[in-house]
């Protein structure tokens, strides 16, 4: 692990490695600070460490929730939107390759496209069911690992709320990045010793 995490600096990212999601989270918030703007992309990890209720439940801070129950559809491609200029964008990742590559897969974009350019930091949570050996085999665990299970996690939400099932991989992984850090530490990626998200 120290191997890949130096990798990840000599890459330019600002990596940390801990043990579990509650040192996770706890770490994560030392990184939100009064009075940011925070935008959210996709992710099941961080969920599962306990930060987007933290982030929802905060009130020195401006959330561009696009998952607020209640919202209209117009209402949440804005909120994408703003957290693209955001302070901080928090996520997770599909892939993260031995040397420094972050693979992701997105239905809207938002996600690909804040690793990309945008906000002024990203703070990636991941789980080390993520790492894979390289660039190939990352957009294969994309696309048969990740977007499954989240095609499978969509439709089963949607069912249960009464609609129409409609998530299949020409909508939910239609807009692919691998990426390598640009600006020195812009890209934070806490990195946890457990099997987390997809």
């Amino acid at each position: 692990m120290q191997e890949l995490i130096n990798t990840l600096k000599s890459c330019g990212y600002d990596p940390h490695f801990v043990q579990t999601k509650e040192e996770a989270f706890e770490l994560a918030k030392t990184f939100i600070k009064s009075g940011m703007s925070i935008g959210l992309g996709g992710s099941v990890t961080v969920g599962q460490i306990g930060l987007l209720d933290y982030l929802t439940n905060k009130k020195d801070v401006t959330l561009h929730n696009q998952y607020e129950a209640g919202i209209t559809m117009d209402e949440n491609i804005e909120r994408r939107r703003q957290g693209l200029v955001s302070d901080i964008f928090v996520t997770g990742i599909n892939a993260l390759t031995k040397d420094g590559k972050i693979v992701n897969a997105d239905g809207s974009g938002n996600r690909v496209a804040a690793f990309c350019y945008g906000p002024k930091k990203v703070l990636a949570i991941v789980g080390v069911n993520k790492i894979v050996e390289n660039l190939e085999a990352g957009f294969k665990r994309v696309m048969e690992v990740a977007a499954i299970k989240n095609i499978d996690r969509m439709n089963s939400k949607a069912i249960e709320m009464g609609k129409e099932p409609r998530h299949n991989l020409d909508n939910i992984a239609n807009k692919f990045t691998w990426v390598k850090a640009d600006d020195k530490d812009r890209i934070t990626i806490i990195l946890i010793n457990e099997e987390l998200g997809y």
